[in-house]
């Protein structure tokens, strides 16, 4: 094989299917054939042109598959296992990956976001990263591992305290993520945020204590049920205006929380008084730092369950038509069946 069909965004706002070079292993390395890949968020931003990265790419990096070919030097992997796989580059040796900072590497990079990723027929990665799933978890489930383990990262770098009052803005895919992680971390109330009554109905049905539609936010939170605020703050929209809005709702010695992607030349109003007078902690949560595998776990386990998310499946050949339309707000994940 010497060639395979990939989608590849040629530049911002250009996206087609078209034949690209197969990518045949390296030392170290297995192909994967890839049967499910989600679309997430930063595969938006990669598509508008406001994320790091370079053009032409192939876009993806939330997916499931089979072994195709194994590389030279790798051992514990057979064609035709099923796997999912970390898609986090790092080189292991630098200041921040031997002190455990493996997403802020000095060489970091990541399958679909620096180098070409799995929105095609097949895609190579570095077996290291690679994990077998288990029989009774599906590809669609198994593309769902990666986006868990940014949530495992940011629940590590949150701490919540049991007992914390929460409010998340978002209810998404990532969000019901969140609120079914927040819940099992031992929040108290969780209140969830979203223009969507159909994603605030799924996440109280997922945990959550109340949903609130972003219209009614300041007549039901300021109604002086919550006169000190949240213990917590948490945006998962990546939209600067509700990020500030959510600032609002931030208590004395709160913590804030920027889980979702923004534009990179996005820009917020913060009062720098009260980040100081209130005790304020500001937490970012880029990617995945070595979470990959306790995500694994937490879905293995079915401590956190994803497959009643996925609210369409497309093809590979309809994914360009995709990116360049408008989104239902009422879509949770779709993913592409290969």
């Amino acid at each position: 094989m010497t060639t395979m069909k990939a989608l590849v965004f040629e530049a911002p706002k250009q996206a087609k299917v078209k034949e690209v070079p197969y990518p045949k292993p390296k030392a170290g390395e297995i192909t994967i054939k890839v049967e499910n890949v989600g679309i997430c968020g930063t595969d938006i931003h990669i598509f508008e042109g406001e994320f790091i990265s370079p053009y032409p790419i192939i876009p993806g990096h939330e997916f499931a598959g089979t072994v195709y070919e194994v590389g030279e030097g790798v051992s514990g992997f057979q064609v035709g296992e099923r796997v999912s796989a970390d898609p986090t580059l790092y080189c292991g040796e630098c200041p921040f990956c031997l002190t455990k900072r493996t997403n802020q590497c000095a060489n970091w990079g990541a399958l679909g976001n620096t180098v070409n990723g799995s929105m095609a027929e097949f895609v190579a990665v570095p077996a290291r990263n690679a994990v077998k799933l288990p029989d009774d978890m599906t590809f669609a489930e198994g593309a769902f591992i990666e986006p868990m383990a940014c949530v495992v990262h940011a629940m590590n770098r949150l701490s919540l305290q049991v007992g914390d009052r929460v409010i998340l803005f978002g209810a998404g895919a990532m969000g019901q993520q969140l609120v079914q992680a927040l819940v099992q971390a031992g929040a108290s109330e969780l209140v969830v945020v979203d223009v969507s009554e159909k994603k605030l109905e799924t996440a109280v049905a997922r945990g959550a204590t109340k949903g609130v539609l972003s219209r009614d936010i300041e007549q039901v939170l300021h109604a002086g049920e919550y006169p000190h605020g949240f213990d917590v703050v948490v945006d998962a929209t990546g939209i600067p205006a509700v990020i500030e809005q959510a600032l609002n709702y931030m208590g004395p010695a709160s913590k804030y929380l920027q889980f979702g992607v923004t534009a990179t030349d996005s820009f917020i109003r913060l009062s720098p008084f009260q980040l100081y007078n209130k005790d304020w902690t500001m937490i970012g949560s880029m990617a995945i730092n070595q979470t990959f595998l306790p995500a694994f776990h937490w879905l293995k386990e079915k401590r956190i369950e994803v497959a009643s998310l996925i609210s369409r499946q497309i093809s590979l050949e309809e994914a360009a038509d995709f990116f360049e339309q408008p989104k239902d707000p009422h879509w949770f994940k779709v993913q592409l069946k290969l």
